[in-house]
């Protein structure tokens, strides 16, 4: 007897429908990876999206939610599981498990705590999904990233930190509010650590054009009198203030990491601050070497301005910066390399 839908349904192509080709793997569904989860499915970037955590009832909860869901999104399949096989064949994987930041504490303090628990993260990912793009948000990103590199054994313009993006979100959206405009009307970039040694490009801040920096040339220096030197260390201090407030951040990050995530899946090559590896090989010649950007030689990960496409990392802008601007850059790398050079097992 036939069943309702054999009833219902009468088939016409003689094979199934193949595979994802825009599957995106979340990996750990804290306030993070959910934000940026729901931030990925609401933009419609995903065919398929998989959730991984160790948390078994959470994890099957949080996707229970989200296929409850189902009629207001536009991705046919949510999966979640704790076995790393649920991940195979993903396009991105947006790495946010790990330890949460705690009230006052530096991202950089958190970085022994987390690499053991990328040690067993990162190679599953890679066994199943090889092809991958990583995208790592984990705190401190930066050195998670270049953890991430060593571990996985991808090229380096397929692991990529979340680095600066958010930054740069923060401090466009401080400076349009003090000149009463939107956010997408300011021109801004941070670039360098995702975090304490940061560094705004004042030389570059403009309005249509206009270079702020023109007029005001004490602009983002203490001798300015009008204090909007002030305004990057908020952009600083902002994640301390939410944590302390709310207990953790998440959407503006989530909405971040969407962001990033569109530009690399529909290949729109636009250019975003993200944390890339700044030494690289300048030349076939075997002879050049590899050089590091704005003379930083050690090999750390920190935001540089990114152009972004489905290669990953396509290229990296070089950025026209001030003495002084180069001289903080070098500051922001030498902080992170002062943590990284001491890690093990790599």
């Amino acid at each position: 007897m036939a069943t309702v839908h054999e009833k219902l349904i009468t088939a016409v192509a003689g094979a199934a429908a193949e595979g994802p080709r825009n599957k995106v793997t979340i990996v750990g569904v804290g306030q993070v990876g959910m934000a940026c989860a729901v931030s990925i499915l609401l933009r419609e970037l995903a065919d398929e999206m998989a959730l991984v955590d160790v948390m078994e009832d959470k994890l099957k909860g949080e996707m229970m939610d989200l296929l409850h869901g189902s009629l207001f999104l536009k991705t046919p399949k949510i999966v979640a599981d704790k076995d790393y096989a649920v991940t195979a064949n993903s396009r991105i994987v947006v790495v946010t498990a790990g330890v949460r930041q705690q009230e006052g504490e530096s991202r950089l303090n958190l970085v022994q705590r987390n690499v053991n628990i990328f040690k067993h993260i990162i190679p599953q990912i890679v066994k199943y999904s090889p092809n991958c793009i990583l995208i790592v948000v984990s705190n401190p990103v930066d050195i998670l990233t270049y953890v991430t590199w060593k571990l996985s054994g991808l090229p380096k313009h397929r692991v990529i930190g979340s680095g600066c993006n958010l930054d740069s979100a923060r401090f466009r959206y401080l400076m349009a509010e003090k000149l009463g405009i939107h956010a997408s009307s300011f021109q801004g970039w941070i670039l360098g650590e995702h975090g304490d040694s940061s560094v705004p490009v004042w030389s570059g801040a403009n309005v249509a054009v206009v270079n702020l920096q023109k007029l005001n040339p004490d602009i983002g220096t203490d001798k300015d009198q009008e204090n909007w030197k002030d305004t990057h260390k908020m952009v600083v201090d902002s994640a301390y203030e939410v944590i302390r407030l709310k207990g953790y951040t998440n959407w503006a990050i989530g909405l971040s990491v969407a962001d990033l995530t569109e530009s690399l899946v529909k290949n729109l090559s636009r250019i975003h601050p993200v944390s890339t590896m700044v030494k690289f090989k300048v030349s076939p010649s075997l002879s050049v070497g590899l050089q590091g950007m704005y003379g930083i030689n050690d090999e750390v990960y920190l935001s540089l301005p990114c152009i972004l496409n489905n290669t990953g990392v396509n290229s990296v802008v070089n950025m026209t910066l001030t003495d002084e601007e180069v001289a903080k850059l070098k500051k922001s790398a030498e902080t992170l390399w002062g943590i990284q050079k001491d890690l093990k097992d790599l």
